[in-house]
């Protein structure tokens, strides 16, 4: 496992993030749920963190529980990335209160990797750190974070204190994230927030890796 020493300024250079999209909107169309994920980027960006994005709708992703479900699959790729990366963020919106069905195929593909070993017996997913970004215009934020955050604990990662933002409108119908500016600064200082820890967090493994199972 790479090593390096991370400033006392909190940057973080050599270290990947991976942001996966699990709004319903294929592009162009734009996405109230990267707007929001935008700001986590940013901070992260400042911190000298690599950070790359896929909108999970855009690729052909089958439902399944494995890491390769067969020709024309393209989460293999994804998963790649995930390997790759120190830490995930699952950016989802909320619909009847429950997280996007994009981000449950997602946590269902992920749960391939609890079996997926390094070669010194680890779990593919130790040592990673993830966080969650949730939108939308009704009330649900909180639940939509614990059962995305709950997921990515039993796959293996680390999810860290306060290591999500989200934004909401509130009860009952009403404008989406990008329609009005209502809550964005208290969102936007919690993006900064997770940003930071996140990348605490990861740096913290870096130095000291979970250890693996007991046999």
């Amino acid at each position: 496992m790479q090593r390096f020493a991370v400033p006392g300024d909190g940057y973080a250079p050599g270290m990947k993030a991976l942001v996966l999209n699990c709004t319903l909107k294929s592009s162009p169309e734009p996405s109230n749920t990267q707007a929001l994920a935008d700001v986590v980027i940013s901070a992260l960006k400042e911190r000298k963190v690599s950070v790359s994005v896929q909108r999970v709708v855009d690729h052909s992703v089958p439902v399944g529980v494995e890491t390769d479900m067969g020709p024309g699959d393209e989460w293999p790729a994804i998963h790649a990335q995930v390997l790759d990366s120190d830490i995930l963020v699952i950016a989802t919106p909320t619909w009847l209160g429950q997280p996007s069905s994009v981000s449950k195929v997602v946590l269902e593909r992920l749960d391939a990797m609890i079996s997926e070993t390094r070669d010194d017996g680890t779990p593919v997913a130790y040592s990673k750190v993830a966080g969650v970004v949730v939108t939308g215009n009704e009330d649900g934020a909180h639940h939509v974070i614990a059962e995305v955050a709950g997921a990515l604990g039993d796959i293996g990662f680390t999810v860290p204190g306060q290591a999500w933002t989200y934004w909401n409108k509130g009860p009952g119908p009403g404008p989406s994230y990008m329609e009005t500016d209502h809550g964005h600064e208290w969102s936007a200082r919690t993006g900064r927030t997770m940003a930071a820890n996140l990348v605490a967090v990861a740096t913290a493994l870096r130095e000291h890796p979970v250890p693996a199972p007991p046999s």
